[in-house]
């Protein structure tokens, strides 16, 4: 019965939803996620913003009280760089900005229209738009914070340890300051799935591609979520980057959830799965004290 509570089988759940029967999981989670409360605490203020060079767009929610100089968290969902989009992850929206925060969700290009680093690139024009437009939805753009749930993981830490691309996007190395990986792939080559070997195999310099590439000294605070019943993105992932980055003497601290298998970590920011893990607790209180808060 466990299986049929992970975001694969919450396909069970849209048989007594009548529409809900066509709709993907995670869409199906974020429609669960309102009608259990889950909009209770948090308004969204901004629906399909334009931003970037290729017609992308945003979300913005903020917590239902606004307030100013709040902290920002930019969060990416996953989908093996394939699939996915912004609307389907009001859930982990919401979810944020009742624990306090300004939350951007982007959207962001897939494969196959395109590969590495196009989906990357993506992301600093999203950082780019939160740095110039966060403070009119009562963000402070001095306290950003990046989060992803895995290829959005994989979105996130690319972007707080490759400092160059940053600057190569016009956006300071420290402007990141703090992120949140939830079971994100950071050390995966040689590419042997179908989704990596789509989005990843076709660049020259395959190190290029890794996040533990990038690990270095003064990186921004990470927190490397991860679970031993992940069998999509496995444990070694964050283990590896987490060790590389502590080695260094990086603020990084990998937690695992155990038998939590790749979806239900993220099923765990939503109301109706809240009682999976405490994901969504750690990961604001960990975000909170390296902003400052």
């Amino acid at each position: 019965m466990k299986r049929a509570l992970s975001i694969g089988g919450l396909g069970l759940l849209a048989a007594v939803g009548g529409f809900l029967a066509f709709t993907s999981p995670p869409r199906l989670l974020a429609y669960y996620d309102r009608v259990t409360g889950g909009t209770t605490g948090a308004v969204q203020v901004a629906e399909g913003v334009a931003f970037g060079s290729h017609s992308q767009k945003l979300d913005v929610w903020v917590p239902e009280t606004r307030g100013r100089d709040l902290p920002v968290v930019v969060f990416w969902y996953g989908g093996g760089w394939a699939k996915g989009d912004r609307t389907s992850y009001a859930f982990a929206g919401r979810a944020l900005a009742r624990a306090g925060f300004v939350v951007v969700v982007p959207d962001y290009r897939k494969v196959p229209d395109i590969r590495f680093p196009a989906f990357v690139d993506d992301g600093v024009e999203a950082l780019a738009w939160t740095r110039d437009n966060v403070r009119q939805f009562g963000g402070d753009p001095g306290k950003v914070a990046v989060m992803g749930h895995s290829a959005g993981a994989y979105q996130a830490v690319m972007l707080a340890l490759d400092a160059e691309r940053l600057e190569a996007g016009g956006i300071a190395p420290d402007f990141i300051k703090a992120g949140v990986g939830l079971s994100g792939p950071y050390d995966f080559y040689p590419f042997d799935s179908p989704r990596s070997i789509a989005a990843f195999s076709q660049w020259e310099r395959p190190a290029e591609t890794q996040p533990i590439t990038f690990a270095r000294a003064d990186a921004p605070p990470l927190l490397l979520v991860t679970s031993d019943g992940d069998e999509t993105v496995r444990p070694r992932n964050a283990d590896n980057l987490g060790a590389k980055l502590k080695a260094l003497g990086a603020d990084a601290e990998v937690k695992n959830y155990g038998a939590l298998d790749h979806e239900e970590v993220v099923m765990a920011l939503s109301v109706p799965f809240r009682n999976k893990g405490p994901v969504l607790a750690d990961s604001v209180a960990f975000l909170k004290a390296r902003l400052g808060e």
